[in-house]
């Protein structure tokens, strides 16, 4: 295990001084075009359309972004596991994927201002006049086991009779049918399921927990995290990132996020 641990803070480190070492905005105008990680499995934050063309806020906003620097944008598929080690590797020049900031992540990349958040929170008909954690209690909730959502629900009331499903798209199905009335969830979700008409609509009741997302970018690029935080910033400011966070999730920006990058 030392020597694995070994391996991996020497490319670390490696990846690290070579980061230092260059100039990936200059790179990116030279060659008039970014190398964005998006991950396409994630909706609404990446996905497919009918036409199988990728789609989502965050291909959205790779698209601003790109457009907004006057180069070309390269969509470079990952998954969640594979974000780092693409950018770290220079597969990719940046990542855009639902990528949250936590100090984990932190000492070993770097992150734009926040642009968006994603937020867990508990669904419900208004009738139900759900306000809190305290009101869960013993009643049905409905829930993708394993997700942050998951996690939660679980600490904010083990008194609530939690039912689990293995994917999103069960979920959904499962709220449409009438099986259940309340449900922790992101705001995408209920978006989507309020678009499947189900018999109650759903309104998000409270937020459970937030995590703000940012760019990930490798260490010792400076001059395109200052380029992308400013880009963060005036995009906040004209509405831009506002208008495709809520069309792509059904709600607005939270106004304390917005604050924060003036």
């Amino acid at each position: 295990m030392k020597i694995i641990r070994r391996s991996i803070l020497a490319l670390l480190t490696l990846a690290a001084v070579a980061s230092a070492q260059a100039d990936t905005l200059a790179d990116i105008k030279a060659r008039k075009k970014i190398m964005v990680a998006i991950d396409i499995g994630v909706p609404p934050y990446g996905m497919t359309d009918a036409n199988l063309k990728p789609t989502g806020s965050d291909v959205e906003t790779a698209q601003l972004l790109a457009k907004d620097l006057g180069v070309e944008m390269e969509l470079v598929p990952v998954t969640g596991p594979n974000r780092v080690p693409f950018l770290l590797t220079g597969k990719a020049d940046i990542v855009l994927a639902s990528f949250s900031i936590n100090e984990e992540r932190k000492r070993v990349i770097d992150f734009s201002l926040p642009y968006g958040e994603v937020q867990v929170a508990i669904a419900a008909p208004a009738a139900l006049g759900i306000k809190n954690f305290a009101d869960l209690t013993g009643k049905q909730v409905v829930v993708t086991r394993g997700t942050t959502a998951d996690k939660a629900l679980t600490t904010g009331n083990k008194d609530a009779q939690i039912v689990r499903y293995d994917d999103d798209a069960t979920l959904i199905t499962a709220m449409i049918a009438g099986q259940a009335d309340i449900a922790a969830t992101t705001p995408s979700i209920v978006k989507a399921i309020n678009d499947r008409k189900p018999p109650k609509a759903l309104e998000v009741r409270f937020v459970m927990q937030s995590f703000p997302y940012g760019v990930g970018l490798r260490k010792g690029d400076e001059n395109l995290r200052r380029w992308v935080d400013g880009w963060v910033k005036t995009n906040l400011a004209n509405g831009k990132l506002n208008e495709i966070y809520r069309k792509y999730h059904g709600n607005a920006l939270p106004a304390a996020l917005i604050a924060g990058a003036q």
